[in-house]
């Protein structure tokens, strides 16, 4: 009562007076106390956005949500010539990739993330990914993460990627899964005291690289390729735990009735993307016109995918 009453009989101009100096207080006490590793902190940023992350402290209430699809009438075919020509199976999963590499080159500001209440562009393009070891109900899943380069052919990309897939679908155990073994050797409440405690040394930017770097929640984007399983897109959520701003989960190929541009009924060859994406880094405008960089690489990649 004496707060509200002490509140009540402050002048408006003084409130809001007091208000800018607890939001500017609390900025300080959440500041990093040195520059990132990770990324560069964004100073060409409007106010309003700013503020943003003091007001939606979580990815999950930031998130929007767009549905994207995509006409394959001429991928397919396209993916049908590469796997001949490399001798391994192309799939949407892998063209669709070679457009995300390109979208966060050209479109730069998807590839920022919020730590600490503030902005940070990252360095490089991280993005994880998971595949089933194998196509088994109880089979588990592995997650991988690996930085790309824009430039990469897509020759270069297919090669990676099966790398990758090699040692992830091997027995070997990963950094990860030998860190998770000792935690969960752990009590729950030291467990969720030691998240909450990583969480804090993160935002501080005093967590170690060496502990995020192999960290596949620490990315640029996570792609779920749930059309391998046959299975339609669908949305996810995004993990408060690590940086990860943007989900992506591509759907099953299949044939679908649509409209041309005449209004007459036509059978295409489609997949379904939809994306869930942490608006704190960038307004819903900038992400769709983005999307649609995308849509171009995966749907004439004769003439934008670098073989």
């Amino acid at each position: 009562m004496l707060a509200t009453s002490a509140l009540g009989s402050t002048p408006p101009g003084r409130l809001r007076s007091l208000r800018g100096v607890a939001w500017s207080f609390h900025a300080v006490l959440r500041m990093p106390l040195f520059s990132r590793r990770d990324g560069t902190l964004c100073r060409d940023v409007p106010a309003y956005r700013q503020i943003m992350p003091f007001i939606m402290r979580t990815r999950n209430e930031s998130a929007v949500y767009f549905s994207q699809t995509l006409n394959l009438d001429r991928t397919m075919p396209w993916l049908e010539e590469q796997s001949a020509r490399l001798g391994t199976r192309c799939t949407l999963f892998h063209v669709f990739l070679y457009g995300v590499l390109q979208v966060l080159e050209q479109r730069p500001r998807l590839n920022r993330f919020v730590a600490g209440g503030r902005l940070y562009q990252r360095k490089g393009i991280w993005v994880s990914y998971s595949a089933k070891k194998a196509l088994r109900d109880d089979a588990p899943i592995v997650v991988l993460k690996r930085e790309f380069s824009p430039q990469h052919t897509f020759t270069e990309l297919m090669a990676a990627l099966a790398g990758d897939l090699k040692t992830g679908r091997s027995d070997e155990k990963s950094h990860v899964d030998k860190e998770l073994r000792l935690v969960l050797a752990l009590p729950g409440p030291i467990i969720r005291l030691l998240l909450r405690l990583q969480t804090g040394l993160y935002d501080w930017n005093l967590l170690p690289d060496a502990y995020t770097r192999p960290d596949p929640m620490y990315a640029s984007m996570f792609i779920a390729n749930l059309g391998s399983l046959k299975m339609d897109a669908a949305y996810h959520h995004l993990y408060e735990y690590g940086n990860i701003p943007i989900f992506a989960v591509v759907g099953r190929v299949h044939r679908a009735v649509e409209a041309d541009h005449d209004g007459n009924a036509v059978t295409r060859t489609v997949a379904q993307v939809k994306y869930t994406l942490d608006e704190r880094t960038e307004d819903g405008l900038y992400c769709a016109q983005s999307l649609e960089v995308v849509r171009q690489v995966v749907e004439d990649p004769a003439t934008h995918v670098k073989v």
